[in-house]
């Protein structure tokens, strides 16, 4: 078919890059509009049960009652993996060499994301036959997909870490679904921020080292000796939320030791001079901060404004890491190239504001938080909004090079 054919589907990040724009646009603003209550959270009915009044499915989640689990499910599996998915699935088509997913598989893969969406907010009163389904189709498939391309590789061929996605990409789907349950709640939602963190410290791994030959012509400490620790106590905080505190904490902060050695020998002060290179490091400390902030959080209670652990890492490292990743695969591989234009640095700056808006004002000021809550989703619709008229005319169109893809 032709449709099929448009250069849309032509490669994953065509396809799931302007989702990520959509969703960055639209989920933090109306989270803010129902956290204010200028608008209601989505509806929602009973599930239906099997005979003797016993679930055979677990209910549709009641967003009236708890409304967060919306909007922390929304950023990780609508905004969230929008970015990862098209990262994902056009990076490991080059780990592996192959043609990668395209056509048909794309198209359902962007009518599985708004199926989603829709299941998550008029969805609450449907059949948990019909909710559960309708949910977990985007996040199975894009798995599959995913899985079936590393496939293409031995696990441990010379030296690849791909196995490490063979571990984080399953464990997506119980914490998707955990996210959902009220009861299992703050389970899912560690479980997911774990299972991102691992997924951008491999990308930060893997990336850098380029961005850093090409920007500057140095190179960076890979060792792994260094590499493979940092990658399983990554790892293993996926089951932070089921160990004891203090064991949680203590790798948190082990982990975060790790990063901050190896940043030290990553050329940090030449990567910040270059606003294209240096956010990316930003979002590396981050990481390191959410880690410390995280696991101090364990021992002693922290007096912040606001889930601040949370918030460094959804919109300081995917906020700020998430569009420069946009803005350099959409060049790159249309065959363009990699430069940032003032239009696309602006972009950086402007969620650079939206961080300093949601996170860091709110602790200086906590009587205007919701008045920072607003700025920072304004923010983010503003930013996101440019990236996608910017983009968008890129991934629409065949290759400047003429190449498939």
């Amino acid at each position: 078919m032709k449709r099929l054919a448009h250069p849309i589907f032509a490669l994953g990040f065509r396809t799931l890059f302007p989702l990520a724009c959509l969703a960055g646009m639209i989920l933090p603003l109306w989270w803010v509009l129902v956290f204010s209550g200028a608008v209601p959270p989505a509806p929602s009915l009973g599930g239906e049960s099997a005979p003797g009044g016993t679930p055979s499915l677990p209910p549709a989640p009641s967003f009236v009652q708890a409304p967060l689990q919306w909007h922390a499910h929304e950023m990780f599996y609508g905004f969230g993996w929008a970015l990862l998915g098209g990262f994902l699935l056009t990076a490991t088509k080059n780990w592996v060499g192959v043609r990668g997913w395209h056509g048909g598989a794309l198209a359902l893969l962007a009518g599985a994301w708004f199926l989603d969406r829709i299941a998550l907010s008029v969805g609450t009163a449907w059949s948990p036959w019909l909710f559960w389904p309708a949910t977990l189709l985007f996040q199975l498939a894009i798995t599959v997909m995913l899985m079936h391309t590393l496939l293409k590789q031995n696990l441990r061929a010379s030296g690849s870490d791909n196995y490490f996605f063979w571990i984080a990409l399953p464990l997506f789907l119980p914490a998707k679904v955990l996210i959902l349950q009220g009861d299992f709640y703050a389970l899912g939602v560690g479980m997911s921020l774990a299972l991102f963190r691992l997924a951008f410290l491999i990308m930060l791994e893997r990336t850098q080292v380029q961005f850093m030959r090409h920007g500057f012509g140095v190179e960076i400490l890979r060792d792994r000796r260094l590499d493979l620790p940092i990658k399983w106590f990554a790892v293993a905080l996926v089951f932070a939320e089921a160990m004891p505190a203090s064991l949680a904490g203590a790798l948190e902060l082990m982990l975060a030791a790790l990063l901050l050695w190896r940043f030290a020998f990553w050329h940090p002060a030449k990567a910040l001079s270059r606003l294209d290179i240096g956010i990316m490091y930003v979002g590396y400390l981050l990481i390191v901060a959410q880690l410390i902030v995280a696991g101090i959080g364990r021992f002693i209670e922290l007096a912040w404004v606001g889930t601040v652990a949370v918030h460094l890492f959804t919109v300081g490292v995917m906020g700020l890491i998430g569009p420069a990743m946009i803005v350099r695969i959409s060049k790159g591989h249309t065959g363009r190239e990699v430069v940032f234009t003032h239009l696309d640095k602006a972009v950086l700056w402007i969620m650079i504001l939206g961080f300093l808006a949601r996170v860091v004002a709110p602790q200086l000021y906590p009587s205007g938080y919701l008045t920072w809550l607003i700025l920072a989703a304004s923010f983010w619709l503003v930013a996101f909004a440019i990236l996608l008229w910017r983009i968008l005319p890129m991934l629409a169109a065949p290759r400047v090079d003429g190449r498939e893809g």
